[in-house]
This record gives structure tokens, sequence and C-alpha cells, in this order.
């Protein structure tokens, strides 16, 4: 469990530099919308199939695996990512304050400059709900970005995300939940889902039930894949 930690920590810090040193911006900012709002969204914004990510910025086990499905997501053009805020209870107020902390990056900063704070906040956080170590401050704090953070605008948005959650019956982090764009069906997945499943699930969007219903009931993740097994 030891090692698996440490790798874990590993990718994460070798991700985080490869994410903020490369200049890459997600293609839903590139593409014609470029309204600083969420959804914030990753990846290909012409992609057919879409992965929600249920996640809590103090989440242990998402501050490992969000880092490998963005990698993921990189190496499969047909598939983006969109956040989706859940922060638990057993985590607060830090898992409050880091999502305020990254909707107003976002809302300054735009779609990769969202992605960059999960990426930041997620390398730096003590996680647990034990929040940033004192004196660590996020870089780039500037009068537009302490101007939302003053402001009720992302706790509005936070609100919004966390009680449709809570009211589609999701409420432990990391869930996904996948969505095929061209016949809106969607699959819901619980806990940290390896790169075999999702392409699996996926695979399954496509081929929906017999009944045709929209949506199709809960999958359990695969412990086979891609990605390393969380500890």
């Amino acid at each position: 469990m030891a090692v698996t930690m440490v790798l874990a920590m590993f990718m994460l810090l070798a991700w985080t530099g490869t994410m903020l040193n490369s200049g890459a911006r997600p293609a839903s900012e590139v593409e014609n919308d470029h309204s600083p709002r969420p959804p914030w969204r990753y990846g290909n914004a012409e992609a057919r199939f879409t992965v929600i990510a249920y996640a809590d910025l103090e989440c242990p086990h998402c501050q490992t695996y969000t880092p490998m499905l963005m990698g993921w997501i990189d190496q499969h053009p047909g598939v983006d990512l969109q956040w989706h805020h859940l922060p638990l209870a057993m985590h607060e107020p830090a898992a409050t304050q880091h999502a305020r902390l990254a909707e107003c990056v976002g809302e300054t900063e735009g779609h990769a400059g969202f992605w960059r704070a999960v990426v930041w906040l997620y390398r730096h956080t003590r996680g647990d709900g034990q929040g940033l170590p004192s004196g660590v401050e996020y870089p780039g704090m500037d009068d537009a970005l302490r101007a939302c953070l003053d402001s009720s605008r992302p706790d509005a948005i936070i609100h919004t995300q966390r009680d449709a959650a809570q009211r589609d019956g999701i409420t432990a982090t990391p869930t996904l939940r996948l969505v095929d764009q061209q016949t809106d069906h969607t699959l819901t997945l619980l806990g940290p889902v390896e790169g075999d499943a999702l392409l699996s699930a996926l695979d399954l969007l496509t081929d929906p039930p017999q009944d045709d219903t929209a949506s199709t009931p809960e999958m359990p993740a695969d412990t086979i894949g891609d990605m390393p097994r969380q500890p």
C-alpha cells in the first residue's frame, strides 16, 4: 500500500509539472466557446463522449486519480472531461474553500486556468480536510481573483452542483457519469475507474439495452486496467 501511494504521488507531481509547463490549453477554450464559465471542460470540445467527474478537492482518492484521468483523456480524443463539484461534509471547510478558489480562477482565466488550479490544489493540499499548509497561497493572486473570492458567485455554482448531485443520488467521490452526446445515454461508475473499464463502459453506451432507455444502471468499477489501482 505504501509503495502504491508513493507511485501515485510521483505520478501526480510529474503530471502537474507537465501541465503547468507545457502551456497546453483544453480544446474547449480553443474552440468556439471562449466564455469563462462552468461547466469546466478538459479535452476535445467536439468529442462524442463526456466524462463528468464528481469530485472533492480534499478527497485523497480524487487527489491521485484526477491527474491520471486527465492523462487518459489526453490519449482519447473522442472523450472530454467535465468537472462537477461535490465537496463532502467530512472535508469541510477546506473542500468548499478550494472549490471557491478553483471557480474564481476559472472565472478570471477560463477553462485552462480552472484545470491548472485543480492540479495545483491537489499537489499542495494535505487532503482529508486538512487543507493547504500554513503560508501556502495560490500563485497569481490578483485583484480580480480576490474580488471573485469576496463575492457569492462561486458559492452559487458550488451549491447548485452539490445539490444536483445529491438529488441524483451521487454522494461519494470520485464518481463518474459517462454521457454519449449523440444519444444522451448515460452510465454512472462508482469510485476510481481504470482505463480499460472506461473503454468498456463507453462501448456499453454505444450498445444500449433493448428497451432503449435514456440511462443505464450504475456499473461497478473494474479492477484491471491501465490506471494504477487505488490503495
